[in-house]
C-alpha cells in the first residue's frame, strides 16, 4: 500500500512539472509574438539582435566615452510596454538614474545595452522578459511576467571609475 501512495504521488508530482513546463513554453511563445509583432509594425526599426537576446538600436551615435565596468553611467530613460504605455521615466526630472556599470542594480538587458552606448548617444533597448522581470514580474511594479519592455536611453555622462 505505501508504495502505492509513493508512485501516486510521484506521478502526480510529475504531471505537475509537465503542466508547468508547457504553460511556461506556451508564455515564452506568446512573449515572442508580441515582440515579433511589435518588430513587423515599426519595421523601419532596424534593431540589432544581440546574443543575449537583447535587441539594441542606435538612434544618435554617442561622441564621448563608453562605459566601462566601475564607471558611473548618468542617464535619461523612459520605460514603455510595447504597446507604447510608459511605465517609468526620469525624462522631464532634473535627476539623472547614476548607476555603476557591472554592479547589482538594473535589470540584465538595460545593464548590458548602456554598454554599447557612448556618452551623448540615445538608444532604444527592446528588452525581453528573460533579460528583464523574468517569468514573475516586478514585485509591486505593474509589470507582469514575460513582458517584453521597451526602454529609450540617453547617455548623458559617464564618469570614470576608481583607478582610472
Amino acid at each position: 500500500m505505501k508504495k502505492f501512495f509513493i508512485l501516486l504521488l510521484s506521478s502526480i508530482t510529475i504531471l505537475m512539472v509537465v503542466s508547468a513546463c508547457n504553460k511556461t513554453n506556451k508564455f515564452e511563445k506568446e512573449e515572442q509574438a508580441e515582440i515579433d509583432a511589435y518588430l513587423k509594425r515599426n519595421s523601419t526599426l532596424n534593431f540589432e539582435r544581440k546574443p543575449s537576446g537583447l535587441y539594441y538600436l542606435e538612434l544618435v551615435k554617442g561622441t564621448g566615452r563608453i562605459p566601462v565596468k566601475y564607471d558611473t553611467a548618468f542617464i535619461k530613460y523612459t520605460g514603455k510596454f510595447l504597446d507604447g504605455r510608459v511605465f517609468d521615466t526620469n525624462v522631464g526630472s532634473t535627476k539623472t538614474l547614476d548607476v555603476v556599470v557591472g554592479t547589482q542594480g538594473l535589470i540584465e538587458g538595460f545593464a548590458e545595452g548602456i554598454t554599447y552606448m557612448a556618452e551623448s548617444g540615445k538608444s532604444l533597448l527592446l528588452i525581453p522578459s528573460s533579460l528583464g522581470y523574468g517569468t514573475i514580474g516586478s514585485y509591486g511594479g505593474g509589470i507582469g511576467g514575460f513582458t517584453p519592455l521597451l526602454f529609450e536611453v540617453t547617455l548623458i555622462k559617464v564618469k570614470a571609475g576608481p583607478g582610472k
